[in-house]
């Protein structure tokens, strides 16, 4: 299994290369599509084929997805209505879990479909930044020194909020943790796997892309945020239980906490660390 994920791991950390970024928009956007359209299925044939559970279905659903993805920009004019088609079509395959029918794995404690989510994430990030070309989002996968501060002081601000909410609305109480090195290399895992795939990605396309546009149109930054924000609370109301309304309130309130880090620091990078030390705490107190 390990050439298959050292390779999506590769190809997602590539994203972090302003200069290899760079190198790939020289290239024809047809050309980059295709590129983007076959490094998507590699990773699964890899996978599967090592693991007996290669399926052709599989791999043309897979194919067909990445490629839309890929060639959206390249088929459909750079204009708000395209980005928000595709910013709905995402979520849309995100939120139906469409990858775990299609990465299957015989070992249980092997959870191959995050190849298909980073790959998701990956094919989207590369799309908007590499054929689309948006600016002002402040990529990048480490936060500067400034970054970290407005992140934790909006993740400080977001606590004793979040407590009033949840008990107001009889959210899930929290536990004590036990064990001491178990929990800081649960908290230390969390925190990095959620900064650099979790909440970049969703940093990326909720402040970066869709805040951005909705302040550019409804011209208010208030209003640009908290729509952003309460959108990003209804995604959350498919967290089991099935309508989660009280995860969706907090994860609203939440958005709202990493909108206000995006516009203080002018970068996703903030919010990604303030949305970081949420999960992570979330994580270790309540999940």
């Amino acid at each position: 299994m390990l050439p298959a994920f050292l390779l999506e791991v590769t190809f997602y950390a590539s994203l972090s290369s302003e200069r290899f970024r760079a190198r790939l928009e020289r290239m024809p956007p047809a050309i980059l599509a295709t590129l983007l359209t076959i490094s998507a299925i590699l990773p699964y044939c890899l996978a599967t084929l090592a693991l007996g559970t290669f399926q052709w279905q599989a791999l043309g659903w897979i194919s067909l997805l990445a490629a839309a993805v890929s060639f959206w920009y390249v088929l459909l004019p750079k204009n708000p209505a395209a980005d928000i088609l595709l910013l709905v079509f995402m979520a849309a395959v995100w939120l139906g879990k469409l990858f775990p029918l299609w990465y299957a794995s015989p070992y249980p404690k092997l959870y191959l479909p995050v190849l298909g989510q980073l790959m998701w994430f990956r094919t989207g990030l590369f799309a908007m930044l590499s054929i689309r070309r948006v600016k002002g989002v402040g990529f990048g996968f480490w936060p500067t020194v400034r970054e970290w501060k407005i992140g934790a002081v909006h993740y400080a601000i977001f606590l004793p909020l979040a407590a009033i909410l949840a008990w107001s609305i009889g959210f899930a109480s929290p536990r004590i943790p036990t064990g001491w090195e178990k929990t800081s290399l649960l908290a230390i895992g969390t925190f990095f796997g959620t900064l650099w795939v979790l909440a970049l990605g969703e940093e990326f396309f909720f402040r970066g892309l869709l805040q951005q546009w909705l302040i550019s149109w409804t011209r208010s930054e208030w209003a640009g945020l908290i729509l952003a924000s309460l959108v990003f609370g209804s995604v959350h109301v498919f967290k089991s239980p099935f309508p989660n309304w009280k995860f969706a309130a907090l994860a609203a309130l939440a958005g709202i906490c990493y909108g206000l880090a995006f516009r203080r620091a002018r970068s996703i990078r903030a919010s990604m660390v303030t949305h970081a030390l949420v999960v992570t705490t979330w994580k270790i107190l309540f999940a």
